[in-house]
């Protein structure tokens, strides 16, 4: 067996012998990632390198950071070229896509924690807000779904006629709405709450209806629905609002101590 790491490295320890004897489950983080990288560079061998590529993002230290990592960045360790640093992007990807198969396997999409399973690893480590459209059919089962922007929210929820053209044009009985947070809180922002209330109302007049909006956070979410803030019909009168720029809203219980900023009309596109 052709061996990838040099000779300072324990038999015991290397990554293939220690897999085939103890299972790889028995391999460290940086084990694992060194049966990908397979080879190293005169002065570290394969496990250091994988340990260097582990400690390259301070705040995701570990596994975590290969979600937040780019080929220049990953080539800018010696001895981890374009070819290996494709190689630990396209592992960190499949890690993604393993998560979200096992969510899509649940029956329904009726409960927000459905929702949020299934897109969690996809949607918590992105660095900016992306909306997601859910269409689903009359079981609740996923049709389809689409990205329908990166970058400003705001924006692509006031686009309902591209929401809905394409809910539309994919038979979708039903829809959900799904973007992120970056800062890792998902506490609906009023801008959230207005512009899904605005897509609320187009969809239950043309009978495509919103059943909810889930906003991911890190290792959290939110559901408008369950905040019971999803149909403006279901918000108690709202005292007068206080001028000045809307902050992010706390999670509401809709209790009756309880309000929420009053809506200051369509925002200026």
């Amino acid at each position: 067996m052709k061996n990838f790491s040099n000779k300072r490295t324990p038999d015991p320890e290397l990554p293939y012998e220690k897999c085939l004897r103890e299972g790889p489950g028995a391999l460290s983080d940086a084990q694992l990632l060194a049966v990908i990288i397979r080879t190293g560079t005169q002065g570290s061998d394969a496990r250091e390198l994988a340990e260097k590529v582990l400690r390259l993002v301070p705040s995701k230290e570990g596994l975590l950071g290969l979600h937040h990592l780019t080929v220049a960045e990953l080539t800018e360790i010696p001895g981890i070229g374009r070819v290996k640093a494709i190689q630990l992007l396209c592992v960190s990807e499949l890690s993604r896509r393993m998560a979200a198969c096992r969510a899509v396997r649940q029956e329904t999409f009726g409960e927000a924690k459905a929702v949020a399973d299934y897109y969690m690893e996809k949607l918590r480590h992105e660095e900016r807000e992306s909306l997601h459209l859910m269409m689903l059919d009359v079981k609740g089962h996923l049709l389809r779904e689409e990205k329908l922007s990166s970058g400003t929210v705001r924006e692509s929820l006031l686009s309902t006629r591209e929401i809905f053209s394409t809910a539309l044009r994919n038979r979708a009985v039903s829809i959900i709405l799904v973007h992120n947070h970056p800062s890792g809180d998902p506490t609906p922002s009023a801008e959230d709450i207005l512009s899904t209330q605005r897509v609320y109302r187009l969809g239950r007049e043309i009978g495509v209806p919103l059943l909810d909006h889930v906003i991911i956070g890190d290792h959290c979410f939110a559901s408008l629905l369950e905040l019971k803030l999803l149909s403006p019909d279901e918000i108690p009168e709202l005292p007068e609002a206080k001028p000045g720029p809307l902050a992010l809203l706390p999670f509401w219980s809709g209790d009756p101590g309880e309000t929420v900023p009053e809506d200051p009309g369509e925002p200026s596109r």
